[in-house]
Order: C-alpha cells, then sequence, then structure tokens
C-alpha cells in the first residue's frame, strides 16, 4: 500500500511559519524515520514525500531523504510555473527520476493567480515531460479550480484533500456540485487525504468525514480516488493510525480489487512508480 500524501521537514519557524504556536505538536523535525515508525503497525510500505515549501531547495532535500530512505517511492517537487525558463528547469529535473510532479500552494494564492494564462501555459508544459500535477486549494476557490482545469486537457491533475470541504461545519452543498463537475474531466483524480484537520480538529465525527467520502467516491469513482495521510499535518487531530484505519473502515464496502486500486494501483499508475 502507498501513501499518496506525506511531508518532511527541519523544522524553521521563520521558513515553516505556517506551522503557527497552536500546532505545537508538528512544530519540529519530522523525517523519514519518524514516518516508519507511525506506519509500522500498519500495511503502508510506501510514500509520495509531497513538497512543504516554495523552493527547489526543497526538492533537493526530498531527493536526498530519499537517496537514504527507499520507503520515499516518489516526490512531488515545487517549481516556479511562471518563470520564463521553465522549460529549461524542467530539463534539468528530468535527471531526477523521483520526481513524479508538482505542487504549489494554491490555497494562499487569489482567483488572479490561479487565472494568470502563465499558469496554465506552465502547468501545459508539464505533460510533455510526463510530470503530474497536484492541485491544493480549498473549497472556495473550486470555481476558479474548475476554470483552470478547462484549459488542461490531458493533464494528469490531482485534487489534494478532497479540496477541503468545510468538513466542520457539514455545509457541503456547493462543495459537492464543484466535485461534480471536476470529476467530469477524466484527466482529474482525488486524494482522499486530510479531512480530520478541516473537520474540527479534537471533536470530529465519523460522519463529518464520511459524508465528504460519499461525494468523492461517487463521482470520481475507486478509479480515480487514491489514499493519503497528510503526515505529519493529521497528528494535529489523531495518530497516523486513526486516518488510516477510517479511510479502511470507509472503503470495506468496495471489493478487493477495489480498495487494491485506492490503496496502490491508482497511485501507482497517476505517478508512474
Amino acid at each position: 500500500m502507498i501513501d499518496t500524501h506525506v511531508h518532511f521537514w527541519n523544522f524553521d519557524p521563520i521558513r515553516d511559519n505556517w506551522i503557527t504556536p497552536d500546532m505545537e505538536v508538528i512544530r519540529r523535525n519530522f523525517l523519514p524515520v519518524n514516518f516508519k515508525k507511525a506506519i509500522e503497525s500498519s500495511p503502508i510500505t510506501g510514500c509520495i514525500a509531497v513538497q512543504a515549501d516554495q523552493s527547489e531547495d526543497e526538492n533537493h532535500f526530498l531527493l536526498s531523504l530519499a537517496k537514504e530512505h527507499p520507503v520515499i517511492n516518489g516526490i512531488v517537487g515545487w517549481i516556479d510555473l511562471l518563470n520564463p525558463d521553465l522549460e529549461e528547469r524542467l530539463a534539468y529535473w528530468q535527471n531526477f527520476k523521483l520526481i513524479k510532479g508538482w505542487r504549489h500552494v494554491l490555497q494562499a494564492e487569489n482567483e488572479q493567480f490561479i487565472l494568470h494564462p502563465a499558469l496554465a501555459k506552465g502547468i501545459q508544459a508539464l505533460s510533455r515531460y510526463n510530470y503530474t500535477y497536484d492541485l491544493l486549494c480549498v473549497h472556495s476557490q473550486l470555481p476558479a479550480i474548475l476554470k483552470l482545469v478547462e484549459r488542461l486537457p490531458g493533464q494528469p491533475l490531482v485534487l489534494d484533500h478532497c479540496g477541503k470541504p468545510d468538513a466542520k461545519t457539514g455545509n457541503l452543498k456547493q462543495w459537492s456540485e464543484h466535485i461534480a463537475e471536476l470529476a467530469q474531466h477524466e484527466n482529474v483524480y482525488c486524494k482522499v487525504s486530510g479531512l480530520f484537520t478541516e473537520a474540527d480538529w479534537i471533536h470530529w465525527k465519523e460522519a463529518d468525514i464520511f459524508n465528504c467520502f460519499d461525494v468523492v467516491f461517487k463521482h470520481f469513482g475507486t478509479q480515480r480516488i487514491m489514499y493519503g495521510s497528510d503526515w505529519p499535518v493529521v497528528l494535529l487531530s489523531r495518530p497516523y493510525g486513526d486516518w488510516f484505519n477510517l479511510v479502511q473502515k470507509y472503503c470495506a464496502q468496495f471489493s478487493k480489487a477495489e480498495r487494491r486500486m485506492i490503496f496502490y494501483d491508482n497511485a501507482s499508475a497517476f505517478y508512474k512508480l
């Protein structure tokens, strides 16, 4: 089984200023040795390391970890998609086969950035190098994301954290409609990840999470959904195993072949592992 959404960092309070004081539990280093301990009682055997810092130094950091720790099966790095020399940078990163795709923290950007023609042009370049792209956004940004996706036919895309629905209030109507639209694009996949921290971190209920799962599984189907944990951010709410077990519980309704797709096959095909 593969966890498609794991972060690693040597904590720096200035660089990692998104990790605020109320997130004390993750204000420290998280490295592969910690991840291996987190998954030791689960059937997870590998992961996709996803960028947490927006610099090309992050790519080298993750590559250095992967060299020592084969638990990292692939890397989603960061690259400046607006860089006039993007093609040159992509050609350089082709030398590092563990880099499977790229991500930018779109959730921190405004609609003008998401819809800027240069961003679509940059993402369009990725398919020429067989790279994927992770879409990180919050539910209120989905209308802009939909417009962006319409400009990217054929580019392998995956929506991180189910598009961050408002699981805390349970106000899922608009999000559900946007998910239905997004899933019509067959090049878009979805990660079931990161929802503990979109619900009430401490007092979430199983139904808060399963209501979101119902929507994404209805529209994306088991063929385009992949498991992810968002470790170590998940620790703000519960231990790793609690998230894994909850997803397993939900997926018990599916066949063995479908569960294999969710926990392995879809990730392997999407990220070309």
